[in-house]
């Protein structure tokens, strides 16, 4: 792991440098190009000028030249800015625990969760459902309290199966149903990547989420 670390910035270092000897290269040629056609067109035989297909032919390759030289450059920015800070971004991302209202991965270990009721509620039920959306358990708790764990057990205490779950606090006032809030917990990711513009993370869950949507991060376990 410590050689595939130390061995990346050479290679970087080693890439950059090939680059840079591409553009000085090409810059050199294109220089020497323009000077020999500027000897041309002054040292011409005025009896016997150069027929204007041949100048419109170096034309197109000092042209093509050209382009050449500023696609390299272009190239050479692009790989710069993505293989540098964007990588080191990304790769900060993963292993980190955030906080979110995705769906969260259950392993038979209590969770806990986070969500504010209605504050004017006289009671209120966290609702768990699974993957499918399906309710797997209605739990009653305390009006006020922001934080809940929750066990992952039927009502014969045996463990929930192992997956993807998520869950909402809903609160009443007598029988009405006054707010639903979806309740956020912390996550691993898994994976980042770079999509559009915005960073993607993936969660252990295989939930998707912007780092928008993350309202916390701590070390990952």
């Amino acid at each position: 792991m410590i050689s595939a670390i130390s061995s990346t910035p050479q290679t970087s270092a080693t890439t950059q440098s090939d680059s840079g000897s591409g553009t000085a290269a090409l810059t050199s040629d294109f220089e020497t190009f323009l000077l020999l056609l500027t000897t041309q067109a002054q040292n011409q035989d005025p009896l016997e000028p150069i027929d204007s297909s041949e100048y419109a032919a170096q034309l197109a390759q000092f042209s093509m030249v050209e382009q050449q030289v500023q696609t390299n450059d272009l190239l050479s920015e692009l790989t710069a800015a993505f293989g540098g800070s964007n990588l080191d971004q990304l790769a900060s991302w993963v292993g980190m625990d955030v906080q979110t209202t995705a769906a969260f991965q259950f392993d038979s270990t209590p969770v806990t969760l986070s969500a504010n009721g209605d504050p004017n509620a006289d009671s209120a039920v966290m609702v768990i459902r699974n993957a499918n959306g399906e309710v797997v358990d209605r739990i009653s708790v305390s009006v006020g309290t922001n934080e809940f764990t929750w066990a992952g057990v039927d009502d014969a205490g045996n463990p929930m199966p192992a997956g993807a779950y998520s869950a909402s606090l809903e609160s009443y006032q007598g029988e009405e149903l006054v707010s639903q809030t979806p309740a956020s917990t912390y996550s691993t990711v898994v994976e980042a990547q770079i999509n559009g513009g915005a960073i993607v993370l993936t969660l252990d869950s295989g939930a998707e989420i912007l780092t928008d949507d993350v309202s916390g991060v701590r070390a990952g376990a």
